[in-house]
């Protein structure tokens, strides 16, 4: 799997994001050989809830209904002896819970839940993101940025560098300062009252969202 491994000169490495994940939450990776499933330490089988749904079909109205079909054919399952260990799913579970190590802070638990998501900075200097635009410096038109939720901002890089810092608003339109002033430079040939008129269009854009 190219998340967890780069092959360099032929050989199969841990890729520093996986390693430093795997010492987070305190486990240790051992590579399998491909092809062969006999390494993973499990017999695998086809994923059996499709064929365990297809009885319910159109017997439910929504997507609450589905998920509580599903729930009830995981207890059922989980409580139901495995014909490979002769013991119910739930059982094992328990006892390996005596193995399993304490989960780490919760901050940073939260930093791998937090998704990167790509986009293309437009010719306004703006991103997207869930239907409300963000600026970020002019010199990344058209670039693409990655965008990182933390808490309640919105944090923007360009490769490594964090370039633009926003607090996520229900505005559609969410401007820094200095990105709109470089923006207006080039519309505007006096930049002697530049600031102010900066400051103008703001408010004004301001009580109309």
């Amino acid at each position: 799997m190219k998340t967890v491994v780069d092959i360099e000169n032929g050989r199969r490495k841990i890729n520093n994001k996986m390693k430093a994940f795997a010492d987070d939450f305190n486990f240790k990776i051992e590579l399998c050989k491909p092809r062969h499933s006999f390494t993973k330490g499990k017999v695998e089988s086809a994923n059996k809830f499709i064929d365990w749904i297809i009885p319910y079909n159109n017997e439910f109205k929504d997507i609450d209904e589905l998920r509580n079909i599903i729930k009830n054919i995981n207890k059922k399952v989980n409580q139901s002896v495995n014909q490979t260990t002769s013991v119910p799913p739930i059982l094992l579970f328990q006892k390996e819970k005596e193995y399993l190590s304490p989960l780490p802070n919760i901050n940073i638990i939260e930093s791998y839940l937090n998704f990167d998501h790509k986009v293309k900075v437009h010719k306004d200097s703006m991103i997207y993101y869930k239907g409300n635009r963000y600026s970020v410096p002019e010199k990344y038109i058209n670039k693409t940025v990655t965008l990182k939720i933390i808490k309640d901002e919105l944090h923007i890089y360009f490769n490594t560098e964090l370039i633009s810092v926003h607090i996520l608003t229900d505005k559609k339109i969410n401007y820094d300062y200095d990105h709109y002033k470089d923006i207006m430079k080039n519309t505007i040939k006096n930049t002697d009252n530049l600031d102010q008129i900066c400051h103008e269009n703001l408010n004004r854009l301001d009580k109309l969202l």
